[in-house]
């Protein structure tokens, strides 16, 4: 695999630079990045690079993770979209990629190791094993070779790369194709794996007792790689060749758990992360396996509780606890949970494994002043790195699900005692209240939750005399850890703090937005969030059944609102909260719902412009962003609804960061960007500044829309131009510019609904007299994409958008507009296309317009009146009636979704997305406001149609409507007091 040098030094040049902190060398170092990204042979040169060692490590591991992103993307899936294969690898650079990737694997540093070893996961899980035959032939043949010269560290490349080859079996959804793909895994590896942990095993033993941990670390690592391989290898059913030798794994893990290494080396943490290992797969055998596994359960529960009891100083020690008991707490749930239902067992369960791991540690210390971020992750966010407490908590919770009064009685007593430590030495003791207090919030009923709390205390008592005095503490600054916890108490159980007590409580939690610990404010700006959303359910006695409604409205919040985002702003100022997605969270949520008026709304505003402009210069903290933007599409919309002399205020705010955005290109923003001009377009009157018109100037340029993901808010901000600019369209050839950009749209299936929204739009806003010329074209493109694309998802958007032609210039101009491109073409779209999928449109305001689209071209177009056309006529009554007679629940439950829908998505990850801004949404307009029940304008349409001609139209509904829906004609006939005669 040759790559030209000269591209190879370009390559380390530009990543070296895109690791600058000056914002100006860093974004050209992307922009060249990124165009040569769109040259043949790039992912070559990046994998190149990355296994170059005559160039800067830092360069060559930022080459390696932008090919493993690369491969993620841009690898071609076998069920790819024909659509989006020019954005896929050539097929003659995976071949390439394939034939050198494992060798280039096994010979780089260790952390670009990892990198090329996820690429190689990326590029098998599309190619594995049908299209890349070759790969575990070929780790095989390599591990054989490595195993026989004693090659450890080749030995553990190869099965760091087949790990990452076979962790897909973990998580994929069981089908007889992935089983298949297991048993031919299975087959070529399944052998190789045990000699090889055979091997590393003996190894082990052999120098057992030497104390150097440099020298037995990679023998441990591979004996952990082999119990990560063990699990994937297991985790969809138990194979027979693991079954047949299930003493040889056992044996081996049983001396694992049991022996004891020189302190050097178990200080090293090595021999912990193996037995963390190994007891997943004590686990994964208890969960899916036990009647196979029975016959050594008893043996591994003493040996994994043994290891709990015993004191180190391995690092790794928290990590084998959590593993350890979370084997115990599998165990306590199952059938088998007898094994710890003595009072004696369960005693020294809460003794020696809950309450120890249960109190704080020192760690727990460090991390809470140390790495805030973090200390919350793990605390409260339930992370994938599970906590000590949170384990120990989830063991009683599996025992009391056996054992409730017993375990009831036991905490209880555990929770008073550590309540009484407190109240004897509040200063030194204060780390038992937090104990108590966090077992409280682990072991008691939540709401929502199933399964039933375990009743530890009486809630009422215990909110008032232990929580509520720490709220209002005259020191509300010290103990932060336990301020904290008391905190995040309130968050778990704010549903059921009634809503007089948490407003009381309000002012109190407020002050606590401007404490000096990170956490704190942290949890108390997550608590006002999440009191703000929570919502109620009310019953909606007419259609029999319950909506949701917000339970704190902005009356509640009026009062409190100016200390909050006062307190919030100023926190957003401490050290290491400048960008605390937290803060910016609960004050979008403030901004989303209280009334503000006044002074604050210029300052609030200028307090997000100001932070705005400084996350420009590096955009890392893709929540906190969003939330931002968030956070000033809420004032903007809230408060410039509420009194449009703030616009121009707004726009002089604004413009020049927005503009910034686009001018520096700073791409994370641009899809943001685009939905606050929209916003602020939709806020402006007619006549358009000159500011607004060189932006429409901008928004009709075809380079605007060669950025897939800023496509969205594009058409969002062209939709708001054409409802206050319609007549704009027919000047400076902008009308068919806005056709060509829909028609390249239209072409792939990523950007279909854009192209379809964009048609939508200027059908709604622009009259037929603009658009007559240009109709034809539509259709033309329209119909050419259908050729092609018949999928249910855009023939429905097809119908919707004939639907709106219909509404807007009526069933005359579909029709002729149609049959102008073919001869009866519009009968033949109805027949194969329209009546078809009409039963299929969803979303209320859909639902409406083609209703009442399909019932005009019923009622009023010539081409199904004519006689010729009975069948056709009777065969669109069906699927209209099929399409209304939808549940009112169903409906009632779009609405709840729709509702719901305002609690912001968390974010990905920082690629270049497009990201919805809820605050800076529009509601749909209904075209149709006149029509207020679609299912009545169809009865009283029929009705009407059939008294001019009685007695035609029955026969051709008994004829071809379905036998259920004329039932339910009937039914609405009788419902609206309308006949068809």
């Amino acid at each position: 695999m040759e790559v030209p040098p000269e591209m190879l030094d370009a390559l380390a040049g530009w990543f070296a630079q895109s690791l600058s902190p000056d914002a100006a060398a860093r974004r050209a170092a992307e922009q060249s990045i990124s165009s040569a990204a769109a040259s043949p042979g790039f992912a070559l040169a990046l994998l190149g690079l990355a296994a170059s060692p005559r160039h800067d490590l830092q360069a060559r591991l930022a080459a390696a993770v932008h090919f493993k992103n690369l491969l993620r993307r841009r690898w071609p899936k076998p069920d790819a979209d024909a659509d989006d294969a020019a954005d896929l690898l050539p097929a003659s650079d995976c071949a390439i990629i394939k034939t050198h990737l494992l060798q280039l694997l096994l010979t780089a540093p260790p952390l670009i190791q990892a990198q090329l070893s996820e690429a190689l996961a990326a590029a098998a899980a599309c190619d594995f094993p049908a299209r890349w035959e070759s790969l575990l032939p070929s780790i095989v043949s390599s591990l054989g070779t490595a195993v026989n010269a004693g090659d450890v560290a080749a030995t553990n490349s190869l099965l760091a790369a087949a790990a990452s080859l076979f962790n897909r079996f973990r998580n994929a959804f069981d089908n007889n194709a992935l089983r298949l793909d297991l048993k031919y895994c299975l087959e070529i590896f399944a052998a190789p794996l045990l000699e090889v942990f055979l091997f590393a095993s003996r190894r082990l033993q052999a120098a057992a007792t030497t104390a150097n941990p440099l020298e037995l670390r990679p023998v441990f690592e591979c004996l952990r790689l082999c119990c990560e391989i063990f699990y994937s290898l297991n985790s969809i059913d138990l194979p027979e060749f693991f079954e047949d030798n299930m003493h040889q794994w056992m044996s081996e893990f049983r001396a694992f758990l049991t022996t004891s290494y020189p302190p050097p080396v178990e200080a090293d943490g090595a021999p912990d992360a193996l037995r963390a290992a190994v007891c997943d797969n004590l686990q994964l055998y208890m969960e899916k396996y036990e009647e196979e596994f029975r016959a050594y359960l008893k043996e591994f529960v003493e040996a994994v509780w043994g290891l709990l009891m015993a004191q180190t100083a391995s690092p790794s020690r928290a990590q084998l606890a959590v593993t350890a008991i979370r084997f115990l707490t599998t165990v306590a749930e199952s059938v088998h949970h007898a094994l710890f239902g003595s009072p004696e067992a369960m005693k020294q369960i809460c003794d020696s494994v809950v309450v120890p791991n249960l109190r704080l540690r020192d760690e727990d210390e460090e991390l809470f002043e140390g790495n805030w971020v973090e200390y919350v992750r793990r605390d409260s966010e339930g992370s994938d790195a599970d906590t000590l407490r949170r384990a120990a908590c989830r063991l009683l919770r599996g025992l009391a699900a056996n054992y409730r009064e017993q375990v009831a009685a036991l905490v209880s007593a555990q929770v008073q005692q550590m309540l009484a430590a407190y109240a004897a030495d509040r200063a030194n003791n204060w780390k038992e209240k937090d104990a108590a207090i966090y077992l409280v919030i682990a072991l008691m009923q939540k709401p929502g939750a199933t399964g039933g709390g375990t009743p530890v205390v009486d809630m009422e008592s215990f909110f008032t005399s232990v929580i509520v005095p720490e709220l209002q503490a005259p020191d509300w600054q010290s103990e932060p850890m336990l301020k904290a916890t008391v905190l995040r108490f309130l968050k778990e159980f704010r549903d059921q703090i009634p809503k007089a007590t948490a407003l009381a409580l309000l002012p109190s939690v407020v002050r606590f937005l401007t404490h000096e610990s990170n956490v704190v404010h942290s949890y108390a700006a997550t608590f006002i969030e999440n009191l703000l959303i929570i919502k109620d359910a009310v019953p909606v006695p007419a259609v029999n059944t319950v909506t949701r409604s917000p339970r704190y409205v902005a009356a509640d919040i009026n009062p409190f609102a100016p200390q909050i985002i006062q307190n919030l702003s100023t926190a957003l100022s401490f050290p290491d909260s400048y960008e605390n997605p937290y803060l910016m969270k609960s004050l979008m949520r403030v901004l989303g719902i209280a009334n503000i008026t006044g002074q604050i709304v210029h300052e609030i505003t200028a307090r997000l412009v100001g932070i705005l402009m400084e996350v420009c210069n590096n955009p890392k903290n893709p929540d906190f962003n969003h939330y931002l933007f968030e956070a000033l599409a809420a004032v903007i919309g809230r408060t410039g609804e509420q009194d449009p002399a703030l616009l121009p205020a707004f726009e002089a705010s604004l413009f020049p960061v927005l503009q910034r955005i686009l001018v520096e290109d700073i791409s994370e923003f641009w899809p943001y960007a685009f939905q606050i001009f929209a916003q602020l377009v939709n806020l402006s009157r007619p006549p358009l500044s000159q500011n607004y018109m060189q932006l429409f100037g901008v928004l009709l340029s075809n380079a605007t829309w060669d950025r897939p993901p800023c496509v969205p808010a594009l058409v969002r901000l062209l939709r708001a131009f054409l409802r206050k600019i319609p007549n704009e369209l027919n000047q400076e050839g902008r009308l068919p510019n806005i056709l060509a950009i829909s028609r390249s749209l239209l072409s792939r299936s990523s950007t279909e609904d854009s192209a379809f929204y964009m048609l939508n739009t200027l059908v709604e806003n622009v009259g037929l007299d603009i658009m007559n010329p240009y109709i034809s074209e539509i259709w033309s493109a329209l119909f050419t994409r259908l050729q092609s694309r018949q999928a249910v998802k855009f023939v429905n958007s097809l119908v919707v958008f004939m639907s709106l032609v219909l509404v807007k210039y009526g069933s005359g101009v579909l029709v002729s507009s149609i049959d102008a491109i073919q001869p009866s073409l519009f009968s033949q779209i109805l027949q194969r296309f329209w009546i078809p999928n009409l039963k299929l449109i969803k979303g209320a305001l859909e639902v409406k317009l083609t209703a009442v689209a399909s019932t005009k071209l019923l009622c009023e177009s010539a081409v199904l009146l004519d006689a010729a056309a009975a069948q056709l006529w009777g065969k669109l009554l069906d699927s209209i009636v099929t399409l209304l007679s939808k549940t009112n629940q169903d409906l009632a439950q779009e609405q709840n979704d729709g509702a719901d829908a305002v609690d912001i998505q968390k974010t990905s990850g920082y690629s270049v997305s497009f990201v919805r801004l809820q605050y800076a949404g529009k509601s749909e307009d209904d075209l149709l406001k006149e029509v207020n029940d679609p299912k009545q304008f169809l009865v009283t349409s029929l009705a009407t149609l059939s008294a001019q001609s009685p007695g035609r139209f029955g026969p051709v509904i008994e004829q071809h409507v379905d036998p259920a829906n004329k039932s339910a004609l009937l039914q609405l006939c009788a419902a609206y007091n309308a006949n068809i005669v």
